[in-house]
């Protein structure tokens, strides 16, 4: 069966820091410690309605109750053999795409670049993506590949046929997605012309979203951040703080819940990945402020609470997450499903968690602390499964050969 495949850095906030030296953010102004992904305000933090009240209720009586938040797991820790190193020495990598010949494409965040890693984990670089701007959590993020364009490529070639590569970016104005044909044969390929495709959406120096994928339904869907303004998430009249759903030339299509409109659902904070099980299914991880991240699956419309809601809540406008986690635990990006199973990466937490969606979800984890933080994950046509370090963002702590595509058992 064949999966469906689904940055840190300083913005110009003032900023405190953590024990441990890592910056962020100070409150903002209306009073609420705010945190920039993977990391966990330490300063007190006002709450924001009876929902909050809930919660430090909850946290207070942890002995006692356990149905505070949807479920999370304690399932006991496995350990997995790490096969080998597909990919060394990455900067700053963001996204991976899997062309049809298990060649990977791959985003690197500051310097705009697009590398091609062959299977034997050759790598050679495609081109750099025009108009990135990097600052803070910005730059070159998501890459999808889509089959089409051979306009563009009078020469494809003949083991993948006409590719055309789609890249969410940062810019000196706003986010935005591009495509460009995929010229080229293994080892030599390049990026034609780029053309922006869809524009205008809110750029800050964190919480930008940035994932893209192709559905099962043909159409392509974009993660955007709150980008800072929290309460934008709750406008269907902005693009901040929602998944995107559009036509492969950008437009919107007629049968999204809001007419006329790219929004698919609304009410997130900063989702960095999306993907499709075998039911059809859409499930999105996103980063929580400082105490729920979430998995969620996302309808059309769905409203997911934010900034009212961070984690499971009681207020039937919202829908809740099937899974949570404590920031410390996941800080998610990427995530890959095969059947009805999830794997999800996880930053701060340094885990890739497991998720068998069958029934009701439950979760479990691998690769805790072996790896570091950990971007992306993805699986090859026959099955392997490939995780994306991070940890030359400026946020983790690099080792040898940092950063890697590492093959996984499983």
């Amino acid at each position: 069966m064949s999966p469906f495949f689904g940055i840190f850095g300083l913005s110009s906030a003032s900023w405190m820091f953590k024990g441990d030296g890592e910056p962020v953010p100070s409150a903002d102004s209306s009073g609420y410690a705010d945190a920039m992904d993977g990391t966990e305000i330490l300063k007190p933090r006002r709450l924001r309605s009876s929902r909050d009240m809930s919660v430090a209720a909850c946290t207070a009586a942890a002995l006692f109750l356990t149905s505070c938040q949807a479920p999370t797991s304690e399932a006991p820790v496995l350990s997995p053999s790490v096969t080998n190193d597909v990919a060394t020495d990455l900067a700053a990598p963001w996204s991976m795409a899997l062309l049809a010949d298990d060649t990977l494409l791959v985003s690197e965040r500051d310097s705009g670049q697009v590398l091609e890693v062959s299977p034997s984990g050759a790598k050679h670089v495609v081109g750099t993506v025009p108009g990135v701007r990097h600052q803070g959590e910005g730059g070159l993020l998501g890459l999808a590949v889509h089959l089409g364009g051979c306009q563009d490529n009078p020469a494809p070639d003949p083991g993948t046929g006409c590719i055309t590569v789609y890249a969410y970016l940062t810019t000196s104005l706003d986010n935005r997605i591009v495509h460009m044909p995929l010229l080229g044969t293994p080892g030599t390929r390049s990026l034609g012309p780029a053309t922006v495709i869809f524009d205008g959406i809110p750029k800050a120096g964190n919480h930008n979203g940035g994932r893209i994928a192709f559905g099962p339904d043909g159409m392509l869907y974009a993660t955007a951040g709150d980008a800072g303004n929290r309460n934008a998430a709750q406008d269907p009249n902005s693009l901040s703080g929602k998944i995107l759903r559009m036509l492969p030339d950008g437009g919107s299509p007629t049968d999204n819940p809001f007419p006329g409109s790219p929004v698919w659902s609304l009410g997130h904070r900063n989702p960095q990945g999306i993907a499709w099980d075998e039911k059809g299914r859409m499930w999105a991880s996103e980063f929580g402020q400082n105490t729920w991240d979430e998995l969620n699956e996302i309808v059309p419309g769905g409203n997911y609470g934010w900034p009212i809601v961070e984690g499971t809540g009681n207020d039937s406008r919202f829908r809740n997450p099937v899974l949570t986690w404590t920031t410390a635990e996941a800080s998610p990006s990427g995530i890959a499903i095969e059947g009805t199973k999830l794997y999800m990466a996880a930053l701060r937490g340094e885990h890739l968690w497991i998720v068998d969606l069958a029934t009701t979800p439950t979760a479990r984890s691998i690769l805790v602390g072996e790896l570091g933080r950990l971007r992306d994950v993805t699986l090859t046509h026959d099955g392997r499964l490939y995780v994306l370090t991070n940890n030359t963002d400026g946020r983790g702590t690099p080792k040898p050969g940092d950063d890697k595509i590492i093959g996984i058992t499983r």
